[in-house]
């Protein structure tokens, strides 16, 4: 039985939810799977994803094979560079410390790109709040500004208006 891992969708109408699952390759997308590996939720930024580890390798050392989409997730987690170290030390390569010490090391590196990635997320949306709070307040006081003028030739035109009622008092009188 030829066996695929691949992305069941589950969630709404345009927030797509996924469940990455070890499937036999003729069943339907989201029919009937063998194994439920991990689950994929692209609408957060960066993308969440929860992968069991060992049970993605132990399927992939069992012939299974990965669709492109889930293929570029397993890289991401890892687990196509644990396979590798696996075949690694089944050759006589590597011994399980050495590839143990990689895949932390690999692991290590990965968790700082991820981290840094999401720092300038952070960073980007702060700035951009705080170029929106500053537009604001510019269109604030450019409002204000002319409240305030409308508001002085409201009370110049009135106390020339005034004046001009004055006049023609006098000079009626």
């Amino acid at each position: 039985m030829p066996v695929k891992i691949r992305l069941q969708r589950h969630g709404k109408k345009g927030k797509p939810f996924y469940w990455i699952v070890a499937a036999d390759s003729r069943a339907k997308r989201d029919g009937k799977f063998l194994e439920k590996l991990g689950t994929y939720n692209p609408n957060t930024n960066p993308a969440q994803i929860n992968l069991s580890l060992e049970d993605s390798v132990r399927w992939l050392e069992n012939g299974a094979q990965p669709t492109d989409t889930a293929r570029r997730i397993l890289s991401y987690k890892g687990v196509l560079m644990k396979h590798h170290l696996n075949g690694g030390v089944r050759k006589g390569a590597l011994t399980p410390e050495q590839a143990e010490e990689k895949f932390a090391a690999w692991l290590e590196g990965k968790e700082g790109a991820v981290t840094a990635k999401k720092d300038d997320l952070a960073k980007a949306k702060e700035e951009a709040k705080a170029k929106t709070l500053a537009a604001e307040k510019e269109v604030s006081d450019k409002r204000k500004a002319a409240a305030a003028e409308a508001a002085a030739e409201a009370t110049a035109e009135e106390a020339a208006t005034e004046e001009t009622a004055e006049e023609n008092n006098e000079t009626e009188a």
